[in-house]
Formats: structure tokens, sequence, C-alpha cells
């Protein structure tokens, strides 16, 4: 059961297995040839402090045993064309470059870091995973799948879709809206909490509606409209404001200026 929202989950895999996962995933990446991991002090120390408080807040959060578990572990990833973020299971975080003019400062990637690293508190991954078991096998066949020792590979096909993964690397396959919505919700108590003024979360959806002209960048393509977010933030901004007003503040920092490149023709 999520202890925020108290919805009930179903989670077949244990959370040991898939912080494994996690773990073999977030190399994979991180060892592909065409990923590269960004060497600029700007870029990485930024990042570097926001997860720092972000995590220390949800040490302190409902999630706090599960937090303490994970071996946390941050890149930042130069590709200055993705708008991206990611947490996998066990804590392993991923920020593009391509996200800073989204974020704007450090309170901005709060707000970022937070939702992705609920996605991973809150065992979305295992829960989505658990999902496409029971719909690919049945819950008896589904059992028995997972009882088996070691992945077999439809398992571990269903592992990548689950942590949202998909063949081409760092692409997110679809949260369901409930996860956003609980990532979008505790995101912002874990950003206000970590000293971070929450209310960023809203600007980053105003300017992220104004840049997608219609088509949502791959932040946003499968996740709630625009305006529902923004409407659900700013009534659950009150519970996180008073997490800020507590907490002890960080500084506000730009980030570094970023230009994407034109896309090729």
């Amino acid at each position: 059961t999520n202890p925020y929202t108290h919805r009930s989950q179903l989670l077949l895999m244990p959370s040991g297995q898939m912080n494994q996962m996690g773990a073999a995933q977030y190399s994979e990446v991180l060892q592909d040839p065409k990923v590269m991991i960004s060497t600029d002090p700007k870029e990485i120390e930024p990042v570097k402090r926001v997860a720092a408080r972000i995590i220390e807040a949800a040490k302190r959060s409902k999630y706090a045993d599960v937090a303490k578990g994970f071996d946390w572990e941050v890149t930042v990833i130069k590709d200055d064309n993705t708008k991206n973020a990611w947490a996998l299971p066990g804590g392993k975080i991923a920020v593009y470059t391509g996200i800073f003019p989204m974020a704007k400062n450090e309170a901005g990637l709060a707000a970022i870091m937070g939702h992705e690293v609920v996605h991973a508190l809150a065992e979305h991954g295992g829960e989505r995973m658990s999902q496409g078991l029971v719909a690919q096998f049945g819950m008896t066949a589904a059992a028995i799948v997972l009882s088996t020792q070691g992945l077999n590979p439809a398992l571990n096909d269903l592992a990548m879709q689950a942590m949202g993964l998909g063949v081409q690397t760092g692409v997110l396959l679809p949260f369901s809206r409930k996860h956003e919505s609980e990532a979008d919700y505790v995101g912002i108590l874990l950003a206000g909490d970590a000293g971070y003024d929450p209310r960023e979360a809203i600007h980053i959806w105003e300017r992220m509606a104004a840049a997608s002209d219609g088509a949502p960048p791959e932040f946003l393509s499968t996740h709630p409209a625009h305006e529902t977010r923004i409407a659900d933030l700013t009534k659950w901004m009150p519970e996180a404001m008073g997490l800020y007003e507590k907490a002890s503040k960080a500084s506000v920092v730009n980030l570094p200026l970023i230009t994407p490149s034109p896309a090729q023709p």
C-alpha cells in the first residue's frame, strides 16, 4: 500500500530483484557508446547538490526504509536536446542536460528529481511489471514464472519495459496516470522538505506547456494534461509549502544555460 495515498499496489517482484535489474539497466545505459557522460562541473555540481538534498528528504519521508536501503547513484548525461530525467529501482538517477532550460534553477531541478525519485521509492516499476506479468500470463502462471530462479528472457524484457527503459536507451514507456499523480504529489513534498521552493513545479509545467506546441516533449509524452497537472499541484501546494517553511532553505542557484542544437534535416 502506498504510504501517502493509501492506494493498494500489486507487487509480485521482490524489491531486491527489481533493484538488481535497476542497477543492471543503469550500467547498460552508461556503457552505451552513444551516451555521453558530462564531465563539466558546472553541469554536474548542481545535479549532485540537488540529488543529495532530495535523497536526505527521502530518508526522512514515509519511504525512509526504502530510501535507506537504496545504493544511490547520480549521473549527468550530456545531451542538450533531450528533456529528460529518470530514476530506476534501487536509486539509480540520470539527468539529461536538455532538461536544464525547463528546470531553470536548482528548485526546478528538485521538483523534477523529486518526481522521478518517487517512481523508484514507490515501486512503480515493480507494480507496472506485476501488472504486465498478470496481463501476459494470468495471475497463477505469473507466480510460477516468478518462482523459477533466474530471469527468463520474457521476464527480462518485461522488466526492462516495467522500469521504463525500452529498446531505445533512456526512452521512457508510460507510467500510468495514477503513478504520475503520486510522483507529482510526493515529489513536491520531497522538494519542499529538501529546502527547495515547491512552487517551481508549477512553473516547470507552464514552461512545458508553452514549449510543447501541442506536441509534448519526451518527458511528458504519456503524462496527464498540463492543465490537470497544474490544478493538482496547486491543490497540494499548501502541504508542500508547510514542509518548505520548516526546512533549512537551499540557495537559489540558476542552472547553466544550454542551447539545444538545431534538429538535423
